[in-house]
């Protein structure tokens, strides 16, 4: 498995890898309104340099699907923009989206098609050939351990198989830039770890990787640098140790815990209390 895992990034759909100078993801000044007047995203800038394995935590609604569904055109911004590998995410949508592979937290999956048909059809939207296609599609269920369900319908899949087949789905196209929402969000220790091994090969293999995730521990373990999003804005980034040090803390989970206004839950505060 590990050996087929190391060839699944390898030539890319469109561009070829960048070596260096061009930022992954850019973001300036990004706002999404809403008709209602709710602003949930207010100002957002970020970067995530090529290459890089970046996290992005923060409590339910504070605009982290809302800033991936503007990156990947799934939502209209409202003002600001959005550079991937210097392509306008906003203006020129299908060469950005090209570069982007997402893995959503949902498992929106057709649950008539077999798998092989999932991966096939995928690849379809993004314009791969037929052959380069049905040999993508048997080089990913190999690489997942999901060749022998290849015939089966999605529904009869265990959850931690649709998982997988959301991932495979993903890097269908070799994309540049994987988007992983929630990517372990309700499964078994047993394949969050075995999800990490998989993520952490592609990313050593050159894919730039964000990562929205409640789990710090993944975060701490995955990620070069993290960013807090509260409120639809960035108020903190850096490495785990830099997080804990600007909030005063020894931990990226007590310094979570500053972010949300709740750290009285702080286990180190627990040990100390009589």
């Amino acid at each position: 498995m590990a050996a087929m895992l190391s060839s699944i990034v390898r030539s890319p759909l469109n561009d070829p890898p960048v070596a260096g100078g061009v930022t992954a993801l850019e973001v300036t000044d990004l706002v999404k309104r809403y008709p209602t007047g709710t602003e949930a995203l207010r100002g957002v800038s970020l970067e995530i340099e090529t290459g890089e394995f970046f996290g992005l935590l923060g409590p339910n609604g504070a605009g982290k699907s809302t800033l991936i569904h503007c990156a990947t055109g799934l939502a209209r911004a409202t003002s600001g923009t959005v550079r991937v590998f210097g392509h306008d995410a906003l203006d020129h949508y299908e060469e950005a989206r090209l570069a982007v592979g997402l893995a959503p937290q949902e498992l929106n999956l057709d649950w008539f098609l077999t798998l092989e048909e999932t991966l096939d059809y995928h690849a379809g939207y993004f314009g791969m050939p037929k052959r380069e296609r049905r040999e993508r599609t048997r080089e990913l269920l190999e690489a997942f351990s999901l060749a022998s369900k290849k015939d089966d319908r999605t529904r009869t899949l265990s959850g931690g198989m649709k998982r997988r087949l959301v991932l495979a789905r993903a890097l269908m196209h070799r994309p540049r830039l994987l988007i992983l929402d929630e990517p372990t969000a309700g499964v078994d220790v047993e394949l969050r770890l075995e999800l990490w091994r998989y993520v952490e090969r592609i990313n050593e293999e050159g894919t730039t990787i964000l990562l929205t995730t409640h789990y710090l521990e993944e975060a701490e373990r995955l990620c070069d640098r993290i960013a807090f999003i509260n409120d639809g804005r960035i108020v903190a980034k850096g490495t785990s140790q830099e997080l804990a040090a600007e909030f005063g803390v020894t931990s990226l989970e007590d310094a979570y815990l500053e972010l949300v206004g709740r750290k009285e839950l702080s286990r180190a505060r627990a040990e100390v209390i009589p």
